[in-house]
């Protein structure tokens, strides 16, 4: 008679099992059950001895999976999601109740006008949530996957079926130059842009190869030119304010902390550019209360801030 695999099982064996199958390293599993390695380790003797195979082999950066645990974690994975979510979904939700770790990815551009308002917001709500405000990164698409990320907040990147998207806001195109440059309107039109160059963002896993105002440009057949390119916008703040560069960036960009630069709306036939923004968050998250509480607070706070930057910078002159 075949052993009875599932009677006598810890669960929690499993989880940690499945934790591991993603992450393939113990440091990172341990973090993310909020447990000691050394706990990691005994929890894996026990489902070496369970299921008599070795279930993960050592490798330079973490470990391996053999092909039964790669077999294992593929045909228990939506079981255990199904029933957390079932078990998340049994009790009401508060907010003010929650202990767990709430990993929020956002964009360059979000995470500069916006994170801390974010991060205030949150706490005032969940005391004893522990909150991870990280910027989106190359890497951030496979953590949503395996659930080491709960929400990301970005542009329309085109992401596979294993990800829910939800629009959030529409920002505005904006551009930055210094205090004192000879380019002084309320609205430029892209043809005011042709002999100046562009310092220009770069936001992974969206315009690493594309520069949003230049392909504008190209489009109407007019010139342009990229003078500088940054992962980080206070690099872009001082390159622009010491010389006649302009900045691309929206009316999310926090201009109180550059007083040295002046925002003008960018717009094509007198109509402003408007780019929308979207949550990301796996599909087995889509009916999640604590997902759904932060998608409408991140919309909430993305809001007022585009509205308090609108009648700072952007009332007419």
């Amino acid at each position: 008679m075949n052993k009875d695999l599932y009677q006598n099982l810890d669960l929690n064996l499993l989880r940690t099992f499945l934790i591991l199958s993603q992450e393939l390293n113990m440091r990172k599993t341990s973090e993310r059950l909020r447990v000691s390695q050394p706990a990691i380790s005994q929890a894996l003797v026990k489902l070496r001895h369970h299921f008599d195979d070795e279930l993960f082999v050592k490798v330079p950066r973490g470990v391996r999976p053999t092909p039964f645990a790669e077999s294992l974690a593929k045909s228990i994975e939506p079981h255990l999601l199904g029933l957390a979510e079932v078990l998340n979904q049994s009790a009401e939700f508060d907010p003010a109740n929650l202990e767990q770790t709430l990993k929020i990815a956002l964009s360059p551009v979000m995470m500069s006008g916006g994170a801390g308002i974010l991060f205030k917001r949150i706490r005032e709500s969940a005391p004893k949530a522990n909150i991870e405000l990280v910027g989106w990164n190359t890497a951030t698409l496979a953590e949503l996957e395996n659930g080491a990320v709960l929400l990301g907040v970005h542009y329309d990147i085109g992401t596979s079926k294993t990800l829910f998207t939800e629009p959030l806001v529409k920002v505005r195109g904006v551009v930055f130059v210094r205090q004192d440059h000879p380019l002084n309107k309320a609205k430029v039109e892209l043809e005011d842009l042709e002999d100046l160059e562009i310092a220009s963002l770069i936001i992974p896993d969206w315009n690493e190869d594309y520069i949003m105002v230049a392909e504008a440009m190209k489009r109407r057949n007019l010139k342009y030119r990229v003078g500088f390119r940054s992962e980080f916008v206070t690099a872009l703040a001082d390159v622009v304010q010491s010389s006649d560069m302009y900045m691309g960036h929206t009316n999310l960009f926090p201009a109180d902390h550059c007083p040295q630069l002046r925002a003008m709306t960018i717009c094509s036939a007198d109509q402003p550019y408007e780019i929308e923004a979207f949550s990301y968050c796996h599909v087995r998250n889509r009916h999640n209360p604590v997902k759904k509480w932060l998608h409408t607070l991140v919309s909430e706070v993305l809001t007022e801030q585009m509205d308090k930057f609108d009648k700072q910078y952007l009332s007419p002159r």
